[in-house]
């Protein structure tokens, strides 16, 4: 891979780099086809990173489909896949980590200790290794995108992120490679994520400004449905992932929720155009 990244910047390519766990879906899919679109070579990573799984986590169990996310890899003209051993990206002995303090303690880093620190140590690595010009990642995983757009900043990588819109099923529903992992009466209750951020959208479309209200609006929601289990509605700044009391600059609408025992994401970003401040943009 480092031989293939060396050779590209040799014969002046943009590069775009795709990383991904596998088990894919639509949305890992369109992030291909947008690299595709802007980049002249193209790369995609496969590796499920036991870094960012915790101790009772489900880094044993989490789908692995090589065959087929290859074979979809390669149908989407992507240029080279990186698949390495877990000894590959961390050999023995291996001590070095990225801690993105602030944000990654927030949310999704309170609920799940030492997930960020992994998932930025895998991606600072995959950069080095790949060399991209440009990542592109989901706004599903938005806390995810935050860490690691902060870490591109604060060490002066070389490297663009672009963040591209949630792919969602008919229903709503965010694609998750996590979503297998629901049983029918599980999958048809968690469209509940995806009603419940259409409910803030039609509060925020009504004038309302205050986070509480908009957090509410959600947990009231939430509680029509008993098979979900929410974990946090919360309304927080778009970039440094601080809560806001009221929705006055960029935000996203954040939610998470058990199924069973499938924990599963979503979130809508709020923006402020310039034109017109008090016409807020809600992308779901």
């Amino acid at each position: 891979m480092k031989e293939a990244a060396r050779q590209a910047r040799a014969e002046n390519h943009l590069v775009g780099l795709v990383p991904t766990m596998g088990a894919l879906h639509e949305g890992h899919l369109s992030l291909v086809r947008r690299a595709k679109q802007e980049c002249s070579r193209v790369y995609a990573s496969l590796f499920v990173n036991p870094k960012q799984f915790g101790p009772n986590e489900d880094f044993a169990k989490y789908p692995r489909t090589f065959e087929s996310d290859a074979a979809q890899f390669a149908e989407l003209g992507v240029d080279a896949l990186f698949a390495p051993a877990a000894d590959d990206i961390y050999p023995g002995g291996f001590s070095s980590y990225v801690n993105v303090d602030g944000i990654s303690d927030r949310l999704e880093g309170r609920s799940r200790p030492g997930h960020f620190r992994g998932v930025a140590t895998v991606v600072l690595k995959l950069f080095e290794i790949a060399q991209p010009d440009f990542a592109y990642f989901g706004r599903k995983d938005a806390q995810q995108v935050a860490v690691i757009q902060r870490m591109v900043r604060d060490l002066n990588l070389n490297v663009q992120i672009v963040v591209c819109p949630i792919v969602r099923e008919a229903d709503g529903l965010a694609l998750s490679s996590r979503n297998a992992y629901l049983n029918p009466e599980e999958r048809r209750a968690a469209t509940i994520l995806y009603r419940a951020l259409q409910a803030a959208r039609a509060e925020i479309a009504a004038g309302t400004r205050d986070a509480l209200e908009i957090q509410n609006r959600i947990r009231t929601v939430f509680n029509s449905e008993p098979l979900a289990r929410l974990d946090y509605a919360e309304v927080v700044a778009a970039d440094d992932f601080e809560p806001v009391a009221r929705v006055s600059r960029a935000s996203y609408v954040l939610v998470a929720a058990h199924l069973g025992k499938t924990r599963l994401l979503d979130n809508m970003l709020v923006e402020i155009p310039e034109k017109n401040p008090t016409e807020l943009v809600c992308h779901i």
